[in-house]
């Protein structure tokens, strides 16, 4: 080969790189160009970049998220509701609010024109009642049935669900064979994320559900699984209970979904992290309060004293020091307690508070930073929510527990209902009576509710419901034509009585005349007879 055309070959080979790699190039540059096309028409949260890169996700079941942080984030919320105060406050809050005192219950039988049947439902009122106390409705003994919603929603909240097991057999010297047990979460078989039953069901966390997801039975440990201490040995063997003896109560965020998560699940790191700052700005600021100063010494310093081989110095109020030769001071001067310390915490508990669903105010206890206009908006916010507790509490836990002690309660003839079994959509009807709220400016929301009433937007019944701690109209009529005949009985007159006194505090005119005589009858003497014509 002549160097002519070894020079010619090599000259091609150099060209057919460069177009190689003008042609990778170009063609790189059309990927980009379609990846950013692509990304434009893509939502900016599920963009992947190096923004994102480290924001993982994967499209799984509510189950399969569940199953691999259930332990932990029960353990992790009940060691600080244990530990941190503003967790333990935020459990007290939704106790308070969402049951108080207790749900109240009334039952409202009524014939078939729609009148209440007062002496039955006095009589189903005062039975269940009695039910209600702890010797008698807790298998245990101890919780009265208030003392009993306020637990399961306390757990509900810390641990994300609670299970009520119904026991179809008298305690306490009852008559109706019903009590419950409280059963907390881990005495379901968590362990396993799926298993099969004899059956053919699927056992999903411990709990046993058919093809449509529905709850056939749970599966239980025979004890608490943490409860080591006082375990003694015995065999592995698990409980199985129908559905129909449990009450499985948990939110449902998303469905299928087996199990319930703590409230405080989003807000768990915060929460930790708050604790462990606050912890050490603590032990900042007791470090630096007790350190004064340094004492540059001599090479042989003299003490005032020396007591278990240290060094002592005396000081009080007003002294007047002289170092000694070649000793120098440095005062310390630290930074502590962190002015920056209060609004970060704010700032923090703010974020809390949204991820729990209680307000700023109420969970932190700190009023300084409201004034009257937005207290009263985040009040409002929360009973909103209350209100949605409180209804979800009474359909999944009161009603059927009720609607369970009458079936028992007539069987065993503690409630005399002869045709119950034949009509007992008609004697199970009840009204549930949940805590209220007291006014925030009474002066302008009794004129507002007044108003409502008068012009038919409300009735007396739902003012009273909302605002009167869970009583209802007719408790509340009975207790007041009991004050006002008391009242007439001993001769007194207060300006509570709309029927003698008006709102400016002066006598009605006619309050004392006598009643007027009632209408004659149809056909008396002197009076036409009744036609029904205009």
């Amino acid at each position: 080969m002549t160097s002519t055309s070894w020079y010619n070959e090599e000259r091609v080979a150099q060209r057919g790189s460069v177009v190689l790699r003008q042609w990778t190039a170009e063609r790189e540059a059309q990927r980009k160009r379609a990846a950013a096309a692509e990304a434009q028409r893509m939502y900016a949260g599920a963009q992947f970049n190096r923004l994102t890169s480290d924001w993982t996700a994967l499209n799984t079941t509510a189950d399969s998220e569940i199953l691999t942080s259930l332990r932990l984030l029960r353990a992790r919320s009940r060691e600080l509701v244990r530990d941190n105060g503003h967790a333990k406050n935020a459990i007290r809050i939704i106790q308070n609010n969402v049951v108080g005192t207790g749900v109240g219950f009334q039952a409202q039988v009524a014939d078939s024109r729609g009148k209440l049947l007062t002496s039955l439902n006095d009589a189903i009122e005062e039975e269940y009642a009695e039910w209600c106390d702890a010797k008698i409705c807790h298998t245990g003994g101890l919780l009265h049935m208030p003392d009993l919603l306020r637990f399961a929603i306390g757990r509900v909240a810390e641990d994300g669900e609670v299970l009520v097991r119904k026991v179809r057999q008298p305690f306490g010297g009852g008559k109706a064979p019903l009590a419950l047990e409280v059963l907390e979460a881990d005495r379901l078989l968590d362990n396993w994320q799926t298993a099969m039953a004899p059956n053919g069901n699927a056992i999903r966390m411990g709990v046993e559900v058919d093809q449509w997801g529905r709850p056939a039975a749970y599966w239980l440990y025979p004890s608490h699984p943490g409860d080591f201490q006082f375990r003694t040995f015995q065999a592995s063997n698990y409980i199985r209970v129908p559905a129909d003896e449990i009450i499985h109560l948990y939110l449902v965020d998303r469905w299928p979904q087996t199990r319930g998560v703590p409230w405080m699940h989003t807000v768990l790191r915060r929460l930790n992290d708050m604790k462990g700052y606050g912890e050490a700005e603590i032990v900042a600021a007791r470090a630096s309060a007790n350190i004064v100063g340094f004492i540059k010494a001599q090479e042989n310093p003299v003490p005032d004293d020396v007591v278990a081989n240290r060094q002592v110095m005396d000081a009080e109020p007003g002294t007047f020091r002289y170092l000694a030769p070649g000793e120098d001071f440095v005062g310390f001067n630290p930074s502590r307690p962190n002015a920056a310390l209060e609004p970060f915490m704010r700032f923090m508990l703010r974020e809390i508070s949204a991820g729990i669903g209680v307000s700023y105010e109420s969970l932190s206890r700190d009023y300084s930073q409201s004034n009257y206009s937005s207290s009263r908006l985040s009040l409002l916010d929360d009973r909103d929510l209350w209100r949605l507790l409180q209804g979800w509490l009474i359909r999944n836990l009161c009603s059927p527990i009720k609607r369970e002690w009458l079936n028992a309660a007539v069987l065993a003839g503690q409630v005399n209902i002869p045709d119950f079994y034949s009509k007992q959509r008609k004697y199970q009807r009840e009204r549930w009576k949940p805590r209220g709220w007291s006014w925030i400016d009474p002066t302008k929301e009794v004129l507002a509710y007044k108003m409502a009433v008068r012009s038919g937007f409300m009735s007396a019944s739902d003012v009273i419901a909302q605002t009167n701690g869970g009583a209802d109209i007719e408790d509340t009529y009975r207790a007041r034509r009991a004050e006002l005949d008391m009242a007439a009985d001993m001769d007194l007159v207060f300006d509570t009585d709309p029927a003698k006194v008006d709102e400016k505090d002066k006598a009605v005119a006619g309050a004392d005349d006598p009643p007027p005589d009632p209408p004659a009858e149809a056909g008396a003497e002197g009076e036409e007879p009744a036609t029904g014509e205009d």
